[in-house]
């Protein structure tokens, strides 16, 4: 997914995260249930998780230095990962302690209407914000298998606010299913049960998050279909021979870094240097040849940079992800 399709996913998570965690704390005010705090605790998480996401969209952007040559992609990993700790201490954590305190010291729920209706609300914005991430999502996919998509090259930013609301969602029919329960059987357990039941979704999706960009931060190859694209460039290329210890590195999700070993074939290299060998053999001294030995061999350095060059930029413009590539003579 390109940056601009994550912020706006990431705009529109803050906005409507943060309108929802306000009716959750009055409907909490009003109506005392675990369950309501439990959500409010949620979109509370929700909210300062993503101003870190977006914190990572900006710091991402920055350009290339000469301290940091390959630029600052991974910094939106690092605060995705943050994020994601952050769900599970602050989203998971607090939330299941609510939920455990409200069965060991049950309070009577009152004014239950409030509930209602701002969990209805609630499923609405963020019904919404999760589609608006889902489209974004399937629209970078394009044809690639979407699951598949999910857990290899989507943007992790873009990712967790898809897993974030598509919790939220499932955490609103909970708390809906468990506020209800509380009501019919007039026990309050039913209440600190869906603040458990919400805290363990928020636990499983941290769980999820940071094991994504664990992987991505330690350093995890480009997607086959990249280094397919890119060997295919090399083998219908008529100065290669071979290619050896092929390695990639994803910088970010749409910028890749490849290097690898080429094995040059000399004739093709050699017929672009035919008229200069026409041009100084048979010399008729020593000096003269030996003059002619120093140009050649210049020569041939010149056009195997040339052929390398050649190479390299055909990579970039075929393969649009693929920003920085080392190719050394074998």
């Amino acid at each position: 997914m390109a940056q601009g399709g994550s912020t706006a996913a990431v705009v529109a998570a803050i906005i409507g995260n943060f309108l929802v965690m306000c009716a959750k704390y009055v409907a909490f005010g009003f109506t005392d249930s675990g369950t309501m705090l439990g959500e409010a605790i949620h979109s509370t998480a929700d909210v300062f998780n993503q101003l870190l996401l977006m914190i990572g969209i900006w710091a991402s952007g920055r350009g290339a230095t000469q301290a940091h040559p390959y630029g600052y992609q991974p910094d939106r990993f690092i605060w995705a990962m943050i994020s994601a700790v952050g769900v599970f201490f602050i989203g998971c954590g607090v939330t299941l302690y609510h939920g455990i305190d409200a069965l060991i010291h049950p309070v009577a729920v009152t004014h239950l209407l409030w509930a209602y209706a701002v969990l209805g609300v609630s499923l609405a914005l963020e019904g919404s914000v999760m589609l608006i991430a889902l489209r974004g999502l399937k629209k970078a996919a394009a044809d690639r298998p979407f699951m598949e998509f999910l857990r290899t090259e989507a943007d992790p930013t873009a990712v967790a606010v898809l897993l974030e609301d598509s919790v939220a969602v499932l955490g609103v029919l909970v708390a809906m299913a468990a506020i209800g329960l509380t009501q019919i059987t007039e026990n309050p357990v039913f209440d600190g049960i869906g603040s458990i039941i919400i805290g363990l979704l928020l636990g499983a999706v941290a769980v999820i998050l940071v094991a994504q960009n664990r992987r991505l931060l330690i350093g995890t190859a480009v997607p086959e279909r990249v280094q397919g694209a890119v060997m295919r460039i090399l083998d219908e290329h008529p100065a290669v021979e071979a290619v050896y210890d092929f390695k990639s590195r994803m910088l970010s999700v749409d910028s890749y870094r490849v290097k690898m070993e080429v094995e040059f074939d000399g004739k093709t290299i050699a017929r672009r240097l035919e008229r200069l060998m026409q041009a100084g053999y048979p010399a008729e001294s020593y000096e003269q040849f030996r003059e002619f030995c120093e140009e050649f061999a210049n020569e041939v350095i010149d056009a195997l940079g040339d052929e390398i060059d050649a190479i390299e930029e055909q990579i970039r413009k075929k393969v649009p992800g693929v920003k920085h590539v080392d190719i050394e003579a074998d």
